[in-house]
């Protein structure tokens, strides 16, 4: 007999209405359970819950279906009946990963699940090891970036549902790729949220810029938090993902002993060893602090790896000299990048001007395959005024050179859709919220927010109009012409040789060098048998190299190696091999 359960602890009475015949449910328990055993309840079936005395219908905060959307009924869904074909599938080590971001919506046209699945031949031709999707949770509205999601239990229908996810998946293993989705544990989307109905999901013991914080510590947090360790099990054990990226731990507060980011990584390993097979927690952070990733043995929080802004902050900085707003004043120099490039942090607890305090502290106790490096992602490049990528900022050269030092530093690399063939679509920034109060907020906030760096308003996108949402689109017959097919294949070479490259797989930080010179912009780094050179100067610079170096990969023709001389001119990057 089917049992329906939710966690409402204060609730004086709860009811499930079950394809519109209503049950009594008992409870609570001790921890604030409340279930009932009805007769009816198949899959597909809808159900909510009643509050109270209140008669308004609320959706499960783990329901498994929302097929409309999360102000609906939920759907009893059965995760048992999709019949995978993955059963001996194994994830690539992160050590030798070539992570590829990617946004379901605008990857494709269509913007389906299934739409994906037609160009993962091209992903594990371009070399990539795993797919990372940004949020899948169910939102409200017809578009979006996903990191307002609602209802975090259910996959988002526009995209294929429950079902389309899992074929996705079971496809990806097939082509030999991974997955990696995006969650969001420091906030819930503010529209379509109703788990404050029901618990204390969240505390006014601790503000974070979303407002009350997640309760990881506060009264009722041990449900909170099973609520969030159970989710991401779920995409591992249910839809057979291979890992999970956290997105902004730092406004993670929590002040428990077993910090919840520990607590996580403890689950996920012992469902890694229980199902025998890698699954990776990757963070995103910004504290500059070597404990989210550090080992447990070592008081650390166990997390495998974290995105590092400061090799993204320090790298763009150089290549483009005049953007200094915002966080970029913190860098511009070729001592950050080689600093960025040999201890991954940049801020190890010096002053910081944007911050306006001292950032970071020393970096220890981990190697560079705890670091995930990239030159554009979705923050760099739709949090801009305009959704401009890299190319188009810094143009065709300098971002050859970037993704040059991208796929040859020692850090796991990671794309974003696109930017192998220099996509000439913006990456902007999109929300449809149903909630005309939210929508305008969005709208207006946006203007105010660039206008204040001297942006004319009437040039900023509009989140909420739908031109904004596919004007962001891949247009995928780009990459068959021009610079386009010349960036692919520049990309194709640099992952075929990093994958073949032994040195280029090595973490250990200490078996890398960089020299550089600050007024002449160039940067020399060697990373075992592998040299590689770079000028973002205005005249050619020679480098001296050993006898037995060859040039494996050059961003242009006029870089030549000549009786052990290597002439790099300007806006070029050499790699070479020594025998």
């Amino acid at each position: 007999m089917p049992e329906f359960a939710v966690w409402a602890p204060s609730a004086a009475r709860l009811r499930v209405n079950v394809d519109g015949s209503i049950y009594e449910m008992q409870g609570p328990d001790e921890r604030g359970w409340w279930k009932a055993q009805v007769a009816a309840g198949a899959p597909g079936s809808a159900y909510g819950f009643l509050v109270g005395e209140d008669s308004k219908l609320y959706p499960d905060p783990r329901s498994a279906w929302q097929p409309e959307g999360p102000h609906a009924a939920s759907r009893v869904y059965d995760h048992n009946a999709f019949r995978w074909t993955d059963t001996s599938w194994q994830a690539q080590s992160l050590g030798s990963a070539i992570l590829y971001e990617l946004h379901v919506g605008t990857f494709t046209p269509e913007g389906t699940f299934n739409a994906a699945i037609a160009h993962l031949s091209y992903l594990r031709e371009l070399g990539i090891t795993h797919m990372e999707l940004m949020p899948l949770a169910e939102f409200p509205g017809r578009f979006g970036w996903g990191y307002d999601g609602a209802s975090l239990f259910a996959v988002r229908e526009a995209y294929g549902g429950p079902d389309g996810l899992k074929r996705l998946v079971d496809a990806a293993h097939a082509q030999g790729i991974g997955v990696l989705i995006d969650v969001v544990y420091n906030h819930f989307g503010p529209v379509g949220n109703y788990t404050g109905i029901f618990g204390p999901y969240l505390t006014s013991q601790h503000r974070t810029p979303w407002g009350d914080a997640v309760n990881f510590d506060d009264s009722g947090s041990a449900e909170v938090r099973r609520f969030f360790c159970d989710n991401a099990l779920m995409w591992m054990r249910e839809f057979h993902v291979d890992g999970l990226r956290l997105d902004a731990v730092h406004e993670f507060v929590d002040q428990s002993d077993l910090h919840f980011m520990e607590q996580l990584a403890i689950e996920v390993e012992a469902l890694s060893k229980l199902q025998g097979r890698p699954i990776v927690l990757i963070a995103e952070s910004d504290l500059n602090d070597s404990n989210v990733v550090a080992a447990r043995a070592v008081n650390g929080y166990g997390i495998d790896a974290q995105w590092s802004d400061d090799f993204h902050h320090s790298l763009f900085a150089v290549l483009h000299a005049k953007e200094r707003t915002g966080y970029y004043g913190d860098f511009g120099t070729m001592g950050d990048l080689a600093k960025s490039l040999k201890e991954a942090f940049v801020y190890q607890g010096q002053f910081s001007k944007y911050r306006q305090r001292l950032h970071g502290r020393p970096m220890d106790r981990v190697g560079a395959h705890s670091f995930v490096g990239y030159i554009q992602n979705h923050d760099q490049v739709g949090n801009r005024a305009l959704g401009d990528r890299l190319e188009q900022t810094v143009g065709f050269a300098r971002a050859k050179v970037a993704a040059g030092i991208l796929l040859t530093a020692p850090f796991i690399p990671m794309l974003f859709q696109g930017e192998e063939f220099a996509a000439s679509t913006p990456f902007q920034y999109f929300a449809d919220y149903d909630d005309a109060d939210m929508s305008r907020s969005v709208s207006e906030g946006r203007r105010r927010e660039f206008a204040a760096f001297g942006w004319d308003p009437a040039m900023i996108p509009d989140p909420e109009e739908v031109a904004t949402f596919e004007r962001s689109k891949l247009q995928w017959q780009e990459q068959r012409d021009g610079h386009h097919a010349e960036m692919l294949t520049w990309y194709r070479e640099l992952i075929a040789f990093r994958k073949h490259t032994p040195s280029l797989n090595v973490g250990d930080l200490s078996m890398l060098t960089v020299a550089f010179n600050e007024e002449k912009l160039w940067l020399k780094m060697q990373r075992g048998n592998v040299v590689i050179a770079f000028n973002l100067g205005i005249e050619a610079h020679e480098v001296t190299v050993p006898a037995d170096a060859k040039l494996a990969l050059a961003s242009g023709a006029d870089v030549t190696v000549v009786d052990s001389l290597l002439t790099v001119p300007p806006e070029r990057i050499a790699i070479l091999q020594l025998a």
